[in-house]
């Protein structure tokens, strides 16, 4: 028999932040991760020693025990739930996930599946990422080869939005530089790929634009917010 419990405080989400962190003398990039206004719950954030965009991007396993420790730090704070300012945090997901007690979902491509098996028939799930060039295939949870022929991916690599968050310390870009340089790769993967029928957004600057997008294409758009919104409500009573 299911007894009710007593009630306790809203969750607490916690954030693996990139190097070099927040600014805390900035002000945050609105609809961004940075930005708490985005959430009905709290944040909270921890820098991820060593965790410049270009080695995470990359790949680098010497980051797992710096993504623990900092998951460690969160939930010593209080993080309730935990999620990653990277969408290639994926590849740690694993080893935080069996570090910490308290949920993680590090990367909006964990939502992959679910999204390929919502599709009908021929329809395609276009994955927007940051750097395709370092995007393998496994990073999308997927197994069968069937459901794998269904996902198509395209990435913002060498232009000026990449090129900003690849630099030491990343340069803030405008809003109308991330637009033009998401919307072009989401263009170019449509005209190859008109079955395309939604989008998912790997990168955590993207949500910023995620709304635009709706708009522009008609197909449903998921993100980072998606799955912490997701994350929370499923925790918090």
């Amino acid at each position: 028999m299911c007894e009710e419990r007593a009630s306790v405080s809203n969750g607490i989400l916690g954030i693996l932040d990139l190097e070099p962190g927040s600014d805390p003398n900035g002000s945050p990039v609105a609809e961004s991760l940075h930005d708490p206004s985005i959430f009905a719950f709290p944040t909270i954030r921890e820098t991820v020693a060593g965790a410049w965009a270009d080695v995470v991007v990359r790949g680098d396993p010497s980051l797992e025990g710096p993504y623990i420790a900092a998951a460690q730090r969160l939930v010593s704070r209080g993080a309730t739930a935990i999620t990653a300012d990277c969408g290639f945090s994926i590849r740690h997901q694993a080893a935080i996930a069996a570090a910490v007690p308290v949920p993680i979902a590090v990367s909006a491509l964990l939502l992959t599946p679910m999204i390929v098996r919502q599709l009908s028939g021929g329809a395609k799930l276009a994955v927007l990422t940051f750097d395709y060039t370092h995007f393998e295939t496994e990073l999308l949870g997927l197994s069968d080869p069937a459901d794998i022929s269904r996902v198509v991916v395209g990435g913002i690599e060498n232009t000026p939005t990449w090129e900003n968050e690849m630099a030491r310390p990343p340069v803030r870009t405008d809003l109308s530089g991330l637009r033009e340089d998401v919307c072009s790769c989401v263009e170019r993967l449509r005209e190859k790929h008109p079955e395309i029928r939604a989008l998912l957004l790997e990168c955590t600057m993207f949500p910023r634009i995620a709304q635009s997008l709706r708009q522009s294409t008609g197909l449903p758009v998921y993100d980072i917010t998606t799955l912490s919104r997701m994350l929370i409500e499923s925790i918090t009573p």
